[in-house]
């Protein structure tokens, strides 16, 4: 059986739980060491050019530097933690902080190789990104046995990665104590969203004298540019991805810019980087509400629901009541409730369709007893004066203006409309929150991909982070290079779930072939 690593959650009163990957979007990412390979192909260098690549181009070429202070050449060496494979291995790359000057400040971004169990049937490289932002690339190479089919494994060498300004790669850093500070995520009046603008100009302000020039380039552009120096420095003609998640912007932007290196582009949870914010907020709105009816249900079916026999819809709005109210309240930790941090606890247990859970938690919450609730807000360690902070690259990805709080409330406002229980995408909310007052350096915008290789795009239709109906927009804008596979079922990550979608994605990457057009895979049994 095929899992994906699920990161402890620490709720407001200390206890641990556990939820699947891409949920660490919100706190900050667990690291957990990889490798690479004993074998690993011999890193070359080529004479750089008299002029470097334009920046921004659209089919610009990496070229491998030893000379202006980066170096096309990795440094191989035993990974500090074990591997689930013996001749993993890991590295380091020194990359230009600023593709624009190749001859500038440089960092070191930290990888890994896991070789190809049968090398004489091996196809290649395989690049893992499994998103967040904040996730690492690293680790899921460490754990690759766990994540990706034997036949996979078998085939390919797995390559992972820690994006530039995360993890191993020159994570970015905050101070603590600002972080501590943060302000309300919903803003209730207009001094209240000027103090939230005002707050995260002082944070980017920090962030950046804490962590340096490379705090300004931590987009999906700059980091596809970093995973073809990987494939120059692995000697590798062209790259296979499996891209999850937040993953897949990047697979989006290589296929931009490096066309003709692209094997195979498997994209699960996808990604739609041409919505504006208004489409942003309706988009996930409704997909959340889709998720709630999918959990109500599931429990007038399910004997074993805590709230089976009850109008769950009804139980939910009274607790909504009670948070605009004031009393809704945390009985473990006795603090209030808000509409929106009941909302992001219910949209927690959405990334793995945790329906038992759920149903536990709003049973607690509406008896006043103590419930297990993840909070919106960054965990602080008290205890250190830097905090690592990977939500920075999201901001410069995404361009979500709001000018004022009257708009603010128009957006809250839409997404109600089309979520009336739920009243909004979280997740929505939360980033719109958290890059308010920022210019993203890579933003929205159709995809142009020129490039004959087909690419499979895998989405649940219930999909609490990345919504259904934007992975089918993206399957239209790659036209007929694109097919988008659908897993009619609920969670977030498609590829683990049953033999169909494990083995409609393996049997691309090894094959290249595409399922047919409007296949689908049966929901997972509940």
């Amino acid at each position: 059986m095929l899992t994906l690593k699920r990161p402890t959650l620490r709720h407001r009163g200390g206890v641990d739980r556990r939820r699947p990957p891409l949920a660490r979007l919100l706190p900050a990412a667990v690291a957990v060491l990889v490798a690479l390979s004993l074998n690993a192909p011999p890193a070359f260098a080529v004479t750089p050019p008299a002029s470097p690549p334009a920046s921004g181009s659209a089919t610009g070429s990496v070229v491998e530097s030893t000379t202006g202070g980066w170096n096309s050449r990795i440094d191989w060496r035993a990974c500090a933690d074990p591997a689930d494979d013996p001749g993993t291995r890991c590295g380091t790359l020194r990359l230009p902080v600023d593709w624009a000057r190749p001859r500038g400040e440089t960092f070191e971004l930290a990888l890994a190789r896991r070789p190809a169990t049968d090398p004489a049937a091996r196809i290649g490289a395989l690049v893992f990104n499994p998103g967040g932002p904040g996730l690492s690339g690293v680790d899921v190479a460490l754990t690759a046995a766990s994540q990706l089919g034997p036949d996979v494994l078998r085939r390919f060498d797995i390559i992972g990665f820690d994006p530039r300004g995360t993890v191993r790669s020159a994570p970015v850093r905050c101070s603590s104590a600002l972080l501590a500070q943060h302000p309300s995520l919903t803003p209730t009046t207009a001094a209240e969203f000027e103090r939230l603008r005002t707050y995260n100009r002082q944070l980017r302000e920090d962030c950046r004298a804490q962590s340096g020039p490379l705090f300004d380039h931590l987009d999906s552009v700059s980091v596809a540019r970093d995973t073809d120096a990987i494939r120059a420095a692995l000697g590798e003609r062209q790259l296979s991805f499996y891209e999850w998640s937040y993953g897949t912007l990047i697979g989006q932007a290589y296929a931009e810019l490096f066309p003709d290196r692209v094997r195979a582009l498997a994209m699960d949870s996808v990604m739609d980087h041409s919505q504006g914010v208004r489409g942003y907020f309706r988009s996930g709105a409704a997909s959340n509400e889709a998720l709630f009816h999918e959990f109500v249900s599931w429990c007038e079916r399910t004997p074993s629901c805590a709230l089976h026999g009850r109008d769950v819809p009804a139980l939910y709005d009274q607790l909504m009541r009670r948070a605009d109210a004031g009393t809704l309240v945390d009985a473990g930790t006795g603090e209030t409730l808000t509409w929106f941090e009941l909302g992001f606890a219910t949209f927690v247990n959405f990334f793995d369709a945790t329906w038992a859970d759920l149903a536990t938690m709003l049973l607690a919450l509406e008896r006043g007893e103590p419930a297990a609730l993840a909070s919106p807000m960054v965990p602080v360690d008290s205890g250190v004066d830097l905090t690592e902070y990977a939500l920075p690259a999201f901001c410069q990805d995404w361009s979500l203006p709001v000018d004022d709080f009257a708009e603010w409330n128009r957006y809250l406002e839409l997404s109600r409309a089309a979520a009336p229980h739920l009243r909004a995408s979280p997740l929505a909310v939360r980033f719109a929150a958290i890059c308010l007052g920022w210019t993203a350096v890579n933003p929205q915008h159709e995809l142009r991909v020129r490039t004959s290789t087909p690419i499979l795009l895998l989405n649940g239709r219930y999909d609490p982070a990345t919504p259904y109906d934007g992975a089918q927009r993206v399957a239209r804008q790659l036209g007929t290079h694109g097919r988008l596979l659908t897993y009619e079922g609920s969670g977030h990550a498609s590829y683990p779930r049953t033999e169909c979608t494990r083995g409609n994605v393996d049997r691309y990457l090894i094959h290249r072939v595409l399922p047919p057009v409007g296949a689908s895979c049966p929901a997972a049994p509940a």
